[in-house]
């Protein structure tokens, strides 16, 4: 998450973000994740922003012969580390055979930093090609935090023969830690596949929490693979995803200037390199990536700031595809809407006054709203055997499903949301201070 700011106290932000587990969470806290065959990663207490200790830089080391793929922020403001990456995924070579360093900081986003911003990426992502040894245009930084204060670069430079001393094939959890800001818990998810007879495992971890808006994603995400797939046909398939999982989530409609989505494929699996989009291997593996991707994407709506209740808004009967993600986020992102939620209040009204305000077309008596499997009302009024009791009894579940059909045509779209709640006011509230 990344906030704007002038400079601000570092000693209370490690306190201040200490915040209860989301309710949310996986019950079964942070996943066995399987180790990925050429890819190591370590953590460790740079010191970046916060002074107690916490763990605040990760670094990944992916294998020579890799392929790399990545989606960025469309935010007009975005980061410097954004900017950098997003020059060197356009620049990389066909057929490189050199490897790839991913290093990630937590507690600054280095964002909205002029100058100053870029020279901080040079000398981060300078320091680590020089001590793993690599082509500086093969490093990717990411950072994460607090907008508008200059990063100490120099903390992250000097935490790296401690880094490169722990890359291990079995840290990534604790990578994953590494990169939390106001997130409760760290988001892990994986997945194994059959190619052709031959076995491929997907592990991932993303943060986010706050500032979450669908604009490419509003997070951090970084996805690994033993799978051999050509460049073109990886980059295909993560952008192809990224707008079926992390583009359709919001916390609270806030777009972030350092959205990042990194993944690497190391080719150590064996399989016959998938080189085109539309054969068996491709299809069978962008099933098996696509439901780790959405794992993620859930797991950063389930620890949006003071969640309490995840949420599906799922739209049908639009004129178009596009109508219905209109209607979708309205529903999504009203504060209406979501502090009903979080009240646990059957206010189908504020359901429809957010379709109403989407842009979409709709007709008042063509429109259908269901809590779950409820029908609560149709045909422009409410349905005759709705029970307000059993709207209310159902608003009572952590998961919930708001159905809305337009009656329109066979557009559709699904939008997953969090309710709001006063724990959002005083996480935000204290953010800096």
């Amino acid at each position: 998450m990344t906030k704007t700011t002038p400079e601000a106290p570092a000693a209370k932000s490690a306190s201040k973000s200490a915040s209860p587990v989301s309710p949310l969470a996986p019950k079964g806290g942070f996943p066995k994740l399987p180790k990925i065959d050429g890819v190591r990663f370590a953590s460790a207490a740079a010191g970046v922003r916060y002074t107690s200790g916490r763990t605040d830089v990760m670094l990944a080391e992916v294998c020579a012969g890799a392929s790399l793929a990545g989606v960025f922020t469309r935010s007009s403001t975005r980061a410097a580390p954004v900017v950098d990456c997003e020059r060197k995924l356009a620049a990389l070579p066909d057929g490189d055979d050199a490897g790839y360093a991913i290093i990630v900081n937590s507690g600054n986003a280095n964002a909205f930093t002029g100058g100053a911003g870029t020279e901080a990426v040079a000398a981060v992502t300078g320091a680590v090609a020089e001590r793993l040894s690599l082509p500086v245009t093969h490093v990717f930084s990411s950072s994460t935090g607090v907008i508008g204060e200059p990063l100490r670069f120099e903390r992250i430079t000097a935490a790296l023969d401690t880094l490169s001393d722990r890359l291990s094939d079995d840290a990534i959890g604790d990578a994953a830690r590494a990169i939390m800001t106001t997130d409760t818990f760290p988001k892990g998810a994986a997945a194994s596949v059959e190619l052709d007879g031959t076995s491929v495992s997907i592990a991932g971890f993303a943060k986010g929490s706050g500032m979450i808006a669908p604009d490419m994603a509003t997070m951090l995400v970084y996805i690994f693979t033993d799978a051999a797939i050509a460049q073109p046909v990886l980059q295909d398939m993560v952008r192809d995803l990224t707008d079926r999982s992390f583009n359709c989530i919001t916390v609270d409609s806030d777009t972030s200037t350092s959205d990042t989505l990194l993944m690497a494929a190391t080719g150590r699996a064996g399989n016959t390199q998938i080189a085109e989009a539309d054969s068996p291997a491709a299809r069978a593996f962008a099933a098996a990536l696509g439901q780790v991707m959405t794992d993620l994407a859930h797991q950063v709506v389930r620890d949006g700031e003071g969640a309490t209740k995840f949420v599906e808004v799922r739209v049908t009967g639009a004129d178009s595809d596009a109508d219905a993600r209109r209607v979708a986020l309205s529903t999504a992102n009203s504060p209406l809407v979501k502090t009903a939620v979080a009240g646990e209040d059957p206010n189908w009204g504020r359901i429809v006054m957010a379709v109403g305000k989407s842009g979409a077309r709709a007709d008042r008596d063509l429109l259908a709203i269901r809590l779950g499997d409820i029908l609560v009302a149709e045909k422009g009024w409410v349905a005759p055997d709705y029970r307000e009791e059993d709207g209310a009894a159902y608003m009572k579940r952590e998961d919930l499903v708001i159905g809305i059909d337009l009656g329109l045509g066979s557009g559709a779209a699904t939008i997953w949301t969090c309710d709001l709640t006063d724990r959002y006011i005083a996480i935000n509230a204290d953010y800096r201070s």
